[in-house]
């Protein structure tokens, strides 16, 4: 990876270092999870795909698919926190099923039309085959890519300092 593709990618995450993270607003979060290996914690930020607010969940998408390191650790172990915004939370996780998970990604589309041009070809790279946004593309494309959609563990939702309430 060339060194300004590297800084652009790293960009959120030293944000969230730097608790600067809010500045992303809810378009990123990061997620702090604990190596299934090494015993080490770990931050990865993701791209958001959808709020839901009635259920108080996150969506993320596993671009890597299952072999992830971020979706295999927190099969492994709970996830420790999730930040968003200026919002902080101990979560809980559940993968979409195919139909939730391709009813996502179809308001994502919705949602950002003028990315299009970008997430096809971008997708298609992920996928190894050409995405055309189709609805028998997307649910091709959850089977390979895990939707997971993180919520605040009860009772465990830190305050937006990170301490517990």
């Amino acid at each position: 990876m060339k060194p300004i593709a590297r800084t652009v990618f790293k960009a959120p995450a030293k944000l969230y270092d730097r608790d600067l993270g809010w500045l992303l607003g809810k378009r990123f979060l990061c997620l702090t999870h604990v190596g299934r290996k090494s015993g080490r914690e770990y931050r990865t930020v993701l791209e958001v795909i959808g709020l839901r607010p009635l259920s108080d969940e996150v969506l993320a998408i596993a671009g890597l698919g299952p072999s992830s390191d971020w979706y295999r650790n927190i099969q492994a172990a709970p996830a420790a926190e999730v930040a968003i915004g200026r919002r902080k939370f101990v979560p809980a996780y559940r993968v979409l099923d195919e139909a939730e998970a391709a009813d996502a990604i179809a308001d994502y589309e919705r949602r950002n039309l003028l990315l299009r041009p970008v997430l096809h070809p971008v997708l298609s790279k992920l996928l190894g085959w050409r995405y055309d946004g189709s609805d028998a593309a997307r649910h091709r494309m959850v089977q390979q890519l895990p939707i997971v959609a993180f919520r605040p563990r009860d009772g465990a939702e830190p305050d937006q300092e990170g301490t517990d309430r």
